[in-house]
């Protein structure tokens, strides 16, 4: 079973557990959430460790239309992340939300990097929760901090 790669987004019913560094992806920094990792689906309504298939075809990327626990109506088909700023005591992180390809919703999210707590919590806890997962990978593999004012990356 496999899905096109073009449009890597993060499964907006994925709850990333752990980075996965196993050799799954050729490229685990170009993966939606920064890096693979394990998780689990609350596509049901109920969280359910997700097969270790499911983690490497559908729940790392978004539009898994194929995978059998999405939901057939749903606010949203992936999410997308992006570092728009980074300073030595905060990181700015882009987000959007799509279904069908198109965006439905977006904004900033603000993490304090000392606290490591996000200082304007969405109230969709499924953006906070891969916005989180998305910057411990992007720390992980970043070990500059730029000077205030510049855009570390964008995905």
């Amino acid at each position: 079973m496999s899905v096109p790669r073009e449009t890597n987004l993060a499964c907006p019913f994925f709850v990333p557990q752990e980075i996965l560094n196993d050799g799954s992806w050729p490229h685990p920094s170009r993966l939606p959430l920064g890096a693979g990792w394990t998780g689990a689906c609350v596509a049901s309504g109920v969280e359910q460790q997700a097969s270790d298939l499911h983690i490497q075809e559908f729940c790392n990327l978004g539009y898994a239309t194929a995978c059998p626990h999405l939901p057939p109506h749903r606010d949203w088909d992936a999410i997308r992340f992006s570092v728009s700023h980074t300073g030595r005591q905060q990181v700015t992180l882009s987000f959007v939300c799509e279904l069908a390809h198109a965006p439905i919703e977006h904004g900033k999210l603000i993490f304090d990097l000392i606290s490591e707590a996000c200082l304007n919590a969405n109230p969709e806890p499924r953006v906070l929760r891969l916005a989180t997962s998305y910057l411990q990978a992007y720390r992980a593999r970043t070990s500059v901090i730029l000077p205030d004012n510049q855009c570390a990356e964008t995905l």
